[in-house]
């Protein structure tokens, strides 16, 4: 590694040292102690440190309140060696650095089940939206034909589906990722503060909050044969039992996309069906038809 990168690396260091420890400073102020320009400092704090939880306050920065302190040394050092060799290794993109520093500090993510979706057309907005949850910064963007502006928590997988978790004039909802069109990020020194509730929430690490304007209600027959895999797993968002005998049980659930609940019945069939409602079952029941006789 050059020497540049060595006093890079070690300048970085110093100044995750001092956010970490809940210091306050100013441009000017690390520009004079590290004997290099404000511009160079200003690039340090908006570029190199995009994925740290910086305020700014007036002229001054600092970590936000619930990020002190959650670093250690060898965490501060592997940051800032990352953060200032990113461009000599290609693989040390922007997403594969946020991924690292957010397992320490207020994770991005939430995965309920892994799955496969194919957002890689949209990538960019997927690092740019990790990037705002981090910093807490307002977000706005389209969504079915509506502007929103929106104070983002999470980005959730759920049975293979991204969606967004953002608190929308005081509550909490989710987008389908997407369904967003036009994501804008205006203003990155707009910050918003969370809401205790919503944390507390959110810490729990279920579905069970799991809120949409077009929650689809749905209905399930289970045979009993995976009864305590599905209890025991608890699979299916706000999923209650509403019948049960010798072979099979009934379950209500919640969802708010259609190929949620296709993919889970799909991975586990011939033990689950779709009773509720019909045009579901009527859609599953048209993939099994085309996949068991596909076209010549």
């Amino acid at each position: 590694m050059s020497k540049s990168h060595d006093t890079l690396a070690q300048r970085l260091s110093l100044i995750l040292i001092k956010l970490n420890n809940g210091e306050r400073f100013t441009v000017v102020e690390l520009a004079n102690e590290f004997n290099v320009s404000a511009r160079t400092i200003q690039r340090d704090i908006k570029e190199r440190l995009l994925y740290i939880p910086i305020e700014k306050d007036g002229d001054y920065y600092s970590m936000a309140s619930y990020a002190l302190g959650k670093l250690n040394f060898e965490d501060i050092k592997n940051f800032a060696t990352l953060i200032g060799t990113k461009n000599l290794y290609p693989p040390l993109s922007n997403e594969f650095i946020s991924d690292i520093l957010n397992a320490k500090l207020n994770s991005a993510y939430l995965i309920k089940n892994q799955g496969f979706e194919d957002i890689s057309h949209k990538q960019k907005c997927f690092e740019t939206m990790s990037a705002t949850i981090i910093k807490r910064s307002p977000i706005s963007f389209e969504y079915k034909d509506k502007q929103r502006t929106v104070n983002p928590y999470k980005l959730i997988n759920n049975q293979g589906i991204w969606y967004l978790l953002a608190d929308e004039n005081g509550s909490l909802k989710n987008f389908t990722f997407s369904k967003i069109k036009k994501f804008k990020w205006e203003d990155d020194t707009k910050t918003f503060t969370p809401k205790k509730e919503f944390l507390e929430q959110v810490e729990q690490n279920n579905l069970n909050w799991f809120t949409s304007d077009e929650l689809i209600e749905v209905t399930l027959q289970i045979n009993n044969v995976v009864k305590e895999y599905f209890i025991r797993k608890d699979i299916l968002p706000n999923q209650k039992i509403i019948e049960e005998n010798d072979t099979h049980f009934i379950i209500s659930t919640k969802v708010s996309y259609d190929d949620e609940i296709i993919k889970l019945v799909k991975w586990w069939i011939p033990y689950i069906k779709i009773m509720e409602p019909s045009y579901l079952s009527d859609k599953l029941n048209k993939i099994l038809l085309d996949f068991l006789n596909p076209v010549k």
